[in-house]
């Protein structure tokens, strides 16, 4: 049952946080090339946000077996996962209070032709956000491989 729980949250990380992740770091430079030419870029950003807003809802299936992975494997008190479990509550709070709701506002910025340096400064900030993000899941990722204390010998 443990190797079905791992596999599970490991191909849903993948498969869900992955693409979150890739379009996230996207959405700053194609926000950008849409408030410079409105009409050129804004289905790339639009779909670029539809991607973060539908993969954030796919990955809660992340945390969900990665729990009970841990709970099969008798590792729920461990340090590592305990950091791991705060590390991913971060990266969900940051993506659903300020990424998600900045993308949509530059978003309906970029529709309301309303760039201008208000538009550039909100890309500069999220840009910084998104790059937490993905830092706090680079974090979490490490701490899934190296695993401290594990007895795999890695």
């Amino acid at each position: 049952m443990t190797k079905f729980l791992l596999t599970v949250h490991v191909l849903a990380a993948i498969v869900a946080v992955g693409p979150v992740t890739v379009a996230t770091s996207l959405f700053p430079p194609t926000a950008r090339k849409a408030l410079a030419a409105p009409g050129e870029s804004r289905h790339h950003l639009a779909l670029l946000h539809r991607i973060c807003r539908v993969y954030a809802v796919a990955g809660v299936v992340v945390p969900v077996f990665g729990l009970a992975t841990a709970n099969t494997m008798g590792v729920l008190g461990d340090t590592w996962l305990i950091v791991s479990i705060v590390l991913t509550a971060l990266a969900a709070v940051v993506l659903a209070a300020l990424v998600l709701p900045w993308q949509g506002r530059i978003l309906a910025g970029v529709d309301e032709g309303d760039g201008g340096t208000a538009g550039a400064r909100a890309t500069v900030r999220l840009a910084m956000v998104t790059g937490v993000f993905n830092l706090l899941w680079a974090a979490v990722t490490v701490l899934m491989i190296v695993r401290p204390g594990s007895t795999t010998g890695a």
